[in-house]
């Protein structure tokens, strides 16, 4: 069972083949909108309405919750994505801190995670893209509007937009990332438009009561109510700043850029939330927009503004991509690292001559999404996304507080203050909106590690560099200095 626990150590992790190794490109603004760009996204264009169903106006305190929670994360991953600055995100902190058997789980539920939000993000810019299609008298039909669980054949423009994505990614991280910044830009000025025009109407008597239906996560008349249970929903508009953290290696200063980058695009993006949901609900019932599937534009409608509303709805149709942008880049550079490890085939690790990026990788995972977006039905699934980002928050917390006992003597290029508070805090939290998570979709979570496991034990534990003694001096190195 030595494979359960054998380590890379942090040296072999920060220096790989020269030929796969991805380039320094990205500088401070590059992340902070890679973060901004994946954080700002459905989330706060369609699950304002829904958190408000669940909690009333006390949305808001579900904003925060998940704000503090994730900036609790963000802290420890500063701390540790800068110690190990290498691409993989959590998987590679794991390896060197925790072990391969838990590097290959949260490995494998980063993959879920990602590879859901991109084609739940793709199927809702499609939703976006044929409403702003039919608003304009262009009917499409509906066979290739939805895949055959909703009685079509595919949902095409869920399809085209991640092909799009797909042949972006492939040209080069800085070629993604810029882009991206214009994209993010789209959008945080289409939110302010929208605060512009609802702050002056904001009405007080909107905000009673403010707590209907308590703090704790319940289930009244057979629907989620609480606080709670908004934010495990709305905890799907905070994903991103993680994804950052996969892109280290690729960075030029990473004490610098990686701090900015994780730090500064969680604090925006929770003050952003906050101050929309608040305007949201003072201007309007939040029982007349809790059901919308656009509920901004919804609002914005209500107050007489059209051609603002028309406006939201077209920012998200051209900002959205880069939520996909970024959820398939950090999905990439996880598959590729693990591939780099071994424990999945090399081959599909090698890095384009020209581009410096994975090319085959960033290929096939277009291809799996695409396919997920224009065939399957996802309402019943997305919230497996939630899952796998917080088990990859409490590793990342765990691996801040290990490597706080084991290496003290590493340099930190950032600290995290209040360690021994702030890691506990955040494990804790995380365990919390689990457990305020449905059911079913824990079942499923299950599930699909169970089946990881599978994978793991009949392939990859026998296939990893490690096994084959590749770095075996490494790791005897590491588990002399950590044990």
């Amino acid at each position: 069972m030595n494979f359960w626990t054998r380590r890379k150590a942090l040296d072999a992790i920060v220096s790989v083949e020269a030929d796969r190794r991805l380039k320094p490109t990205l500088s401070w603004p590059h992340l902070l909108a890679l973060g901004i760009g994946a954080i700002i996204g459905t989330g706060i264009y369609t699950l304002t309405g829904i958190g408000a169903e669940r909690a009333g106006p006390a949305v808001i305190l579900a904003f925060a919750a998940c704000g503090v929670l994730c900036v609790f994360a963000a802290l420890a991953y500063a701390e540790v994505a800068t110690l190990i600055p290498a691409a993989g995100s959590a998987y590679t902190y794991a390896y060197a801190v925790l072990g391969e058997g838990l590097a290959w789980i949260v490995g494998w539920s980063l993959v879920l995670e990602y590879a859901v939000t991109c084609a739940a993000v793709a199927v809702g810019w499609s939703g976006y893209m044929v409403g702003l299609l039919q608003s304009v008298g262009v009917h499409l039909p509906p066979q290739i509007l939805a895949g055959p669980h909703a009685g079509g054949i595919i949902n095409l423009p869920a399809v085209l937009i991640t092909v799009a994505v797909t042949a972006l990614l492939a040209k080069g991280a800085r070629e993604s990332a810029t882009l991206n910044i214009g994209l993010v830009v789209i959008k945080i000025v289409a939110l302010a438009v929208f605060v512009g025009l609802t702050f002056t109407v904001i009405k007080a008597h909107n905000f009673t009561p403010f707590m209907p239906y308590g703090f704790a996560a319940h289930t009244e008349a057979g629907h989620p109510r609480g606080v709670m249970a908004a934010a495990a929903i709305v905890f799907f508009a905070f994903f991103g700043f993680d994804a950052v953290s996969t892109s280290a290696e690729e960075v030029k200063n990473p004490k610098r850029d990686l701090t900015i980058g994780i730090i500064g695009s969680m604090v925006i993006c929770t003050a952003i939330y906050m101050l929309v949901a608040a305007c949201a609900v003072g201007a309007w019932p939040y029982a007349e927009f809790a059901r919308s599937s656009e509920p901004l534009a919804f609002i914005l409608r209500g107050l007489g503004h059209p051609a603002a509303a028309f406006g939201i709805a077209a920012a998200a149709i051209i900002a959205l991509p880069s939520v996909i942008l970024v959820m398939m880049f950090g999905q990439t550079r996880v598959f590729f690292v693990m591939a780099r490890d071994g424990l999945l085939p090399r081959g599909m690790g090698r890095l384009h001559p020209k581009s410096g990026a994975p090319v085959t990788l960033t290929l096939i995972t277009g291809a799996v999404v695409a396919a997920v977006g224009g065939f399957l039905p996802l309402d019943q699934i997305a919230e497996l996304s939630n899952a796998g980002t917080l088990l990859a928050f409490i590793c990342v917390a765990v691996c801040l507080m290990v490597l706080r006992v084991r290496r003290p003597d590493l340099p930190r290029l950032f600290r995290c203050p209040a360690a021994w508070i702030v890691g506990p805090l955040a494990v804790v939290g995380c365990l919390y909106f689990m457990i305020s998570l449905p059911s079913a979709t824990l079942i499923r979570f299950v599930i699909w590690n169970i089946v990881g496991l599978v994978v793991y034990l009949a392939y990859s534990r026998r296939t990893s560099l490690l096994a084959r003694g590749v770095d075996a001096p490494a790791v005897r190195e590491a588990s002399a200095i950590v044990d």
